[in-house]
Parts: structure tokens; C-alpha cells; sequence
């Protein structure tokens, strides 16, 4: 299978302005993520879920490490350099959908494509074919204040996916909404995993862990468990039931 993202040996220190204290957010972070797999991560308050996500996000650089994406090793990289590895190769999904207001639907969806200097026209008829994908076929010239959580959410996700990133980080996608609007969230996440696309979820809920086909436990900056529901798995991929194994984790 195709490896996406490779961290190797990840480590991320911060030290605490005007002070020599320093505070390993990350320690040794060893962690494979592969084409159309649905992980899960999850760990107390401080056990460096966010900091994990940041640099997966192109978002932070680690303190030591090699990190691979799309087979590139982008831990040295400028700020540039990240900038635009960021804007091709990884899709956002925020628990408070971070959209633009004084736009519609399609023009909120066509923001990222505009950076990467996408043709207006190419630009449009992504936008309004992702649009109608996540179920707003009818809501496109719409404002995100005409909007539900769970449609504003269902923007989000179109947004993801308009430069067909390599993979989406979701942060809390349903931390926001009613469990009704999470539960069609997460049946929009299984069919895009479905299709192919790799998806990274950072989550406080074990009932929303129990959807993915992996999950991955933080705790103190280090891997604790990392596990793989075997039902899922085998689903993906076509074969038959198997019990479930935890898969090797990190030093």
C-alpha cells in the first residue's frame, strides 16, 4: 500500500519564554499513515495531540525527526517551502469551519484553489462539483450564516478536498454539532475514505474512534497504543474477518 506520511524518530521541545525550561510536546514519534486509511488520534489534555497534528499539517517543524510526505522529506523545509507543500498536499477540516463569511459556498471553495493560481473556470466547476459531493447541490450561492452547523460542516470538508490533497486532518469535526449532524459527518467520512481518501481525525470520543479502522493513543508525547479494528480494516480492503490485533507501538 501507498505510504502518504512517514514520521520517523519525531520529536518537538518547547521552552518556555524567558526561561531554559524545556517541555518535550512529542518524544520519538515513530507513525506510518497509508492511502485510504481512516486513523484516529487520542490522548488526554497535553498529550501532544495537537502538536502531532501541526506538524503532519505542515503546520510546525520538529525539533528532530525526519518527516516524509508524499515520499518528500519536508522537516527541513522553509517557510515557504511549507506554505505551499501545505496548500497542495494536506486538507484542513476545523471544528469551528473557519469559513468566510461574506461568501457563498462555491466561493468559499474556491479560496484555496485561487492561492495555487487554478483558473477561474477550473475553479468554479471544482468547487460546485465538490459541492454537490458532500450533498449542498442545493445551497451553492448560499452564505454560511444561511447555513446549519452540519452544512457548514459538509463546506469544510468540500474545501478539503478541492486541491485533492494527499491527505485531510480533522480536528474534532463533530465537536461542534448535535449527535444526529456528527453521525452524518462521520457517514460522509466513511464514504470518502471509501473512495480512496486518507483521513487523520484528532478526537476526544471513543464512539467516534470506534468508526475509524485505526486508532492511536498519545499520552505524554509518546505512542502508547496503537490499534486497528479489525472490522473496518477488512472491510477497505475486501477480505474476510479477523480478530484484531494492536499494532507495535513507538519507542
Amino acid at each position: 500500500m501507498q505510504t502518504v506520511a512517514s514520521l520517523v524518530g519525531i520529536t518537538k521541545i518547547y521552552r518556555k519564554p524567558g526561561t531554559t525550561v524545556e517541555v518535550a510536546a512529542l518524544r520519538s514519534i515513530d507513525l506510518d499513515l497509508v492511502r485510504g486509511e481512516y486513523t484516529a488520534i487520542m490522548g488526554a489534555s497535553g498529550s501532544g495531540k495537537s502538536t502531532l497534528m501541526n506538524i503532519l499539517g505542515c503546520l510546525d517543524r520538529p525539533t528532530s525527526g525526519r518527516y516524509f510526505l508524499g515520499g518528500r522529506d519536508v522537516s527541513l523545509l522553509d517557510d515557504d517551502q511549507l506554505s505551499e507543500i501545505r496548500s497542495r498536499s494536506v486538507g484542513f477540516i476545523f471544528q469551528n469551519f473557519n469559513l468566510i463569511q461574506q461568501l457563498t459556498v462555491v466561493e468559499n471553495l474556491e479560496v484555496p484553489m485561487f492561492y495555487l493560481g487554478v483558473p477561474p473556470a477550473e475553479r468554479r466547476r471544482r468547487s460546485r462539483e465538490l459541492a454537490e459531493r458532500v450533498g449542498l447541490a442545493d445551497r451553492l450561492d448560499h452564505r454560511p450564516t444561511q447555513l446549519s452547523g452540519g452544512q457548514q460542516q459538509r463546506v469544510c470538508i468540500a474545501r478539503a478536498l478541492v486541491n485533492d490533497p494527499l491527505m485531510v486532518l480533522a480536528d474534532e469535526p463533530t465537536g461542534a454539532l448535535d449527535s444526529r449532524t456528527g453521525q452524518a459527518i462521520l457517514d460522509l467520512f466513511d464514504e470518502l475514505v471509501a473512495a480512496g481518501t486518507t483521513i487523520l481525525m484528532v478526537t476526544h470520543d471513543p464512539t467516534v474512534a470506534h468508526r475509524c479502522s485505526r486508532v492511536v493513543h498519545l499520552h505524554d508525547g509518546r505512542v502508547q497504543r496503537d490499534e486497528r479494528n479489525a472490522r473496518k480494516v477488512v472491510a477497505a480492503e475486501g477480505g474476510q474477518l479477523s480478530p484484531a490485533e494492536p499494532a507495535p507501538a513507538g519507542p
